[in-house]
């Protein structure tokens, strides 16, 4: 299993995830049901996650670091600052977020179970190892971070 370790970037995830999501609701029509404010409810938390997604971009191009998330070895600055005071993942939570977006705009049970599996995944696959990468360059000032920061939110 350590072979998925770092291989798809988080994007491409995200994007088989609303795939897979919406592939859910046409396949099981059955399961779809009707949600008012479906539409508002759907870009309010797209909005949410692409402020979040965005915010995570900026700091590491402020800071001068690496946004690529297949080589945490290759960050040379812990950003602790801006949107990472609140979360230590904002753009997987922005990813998240947009993945709660459209399973509110899909309107179908399926697609609200694929949410944990998102967050399971990325846990296991893509946090966890920038954890250990980023443990070993920056030491007790990561986890000194980690103790003050949630993962998620």
């Amino acid at each position: 299993m350590n072979a998925l370790e770092l291989r798809v970037p988080p994007v491409a995830l995200s994007l088989f995830f609303a795939g897979a999501m919406w592939l859910a609701s046409v396949q099981f029509p059955v399961m779809s049901f009707a949600m008012p404010w479906r539409l508002v409810i759907s870009m309010a938390l797209c909005g949410i996650g692409i402020v979040f997604a965005v915010a995570g971009v900026i700091a590491f191009r402020v800071a001068r670091t690496t946004v690529n998330p297949t080589r945490p070895d290759a960050a040379s600055t812990l950003v602790s600052s801006g949107i990472y005071r609140f979360s230590r993942n904002p753009m997987y939570v922005g990813f998240l977020f947009a993945l709660g977006g459209w399973a509110f705009f899909l309107a179908h049970a399926l697609g609200f179970i694929f949410l944990p599996a998102f967050v399971i995944y990325m846990n296991r696959f893509q946090i966890s190892p920038e954890e250990r990468a980023l443990s070993s360059t920056f030491g007790k000032h990561f986890a000194a971070y980690t103790q003050s920061v949630p993962r998620w939110l």
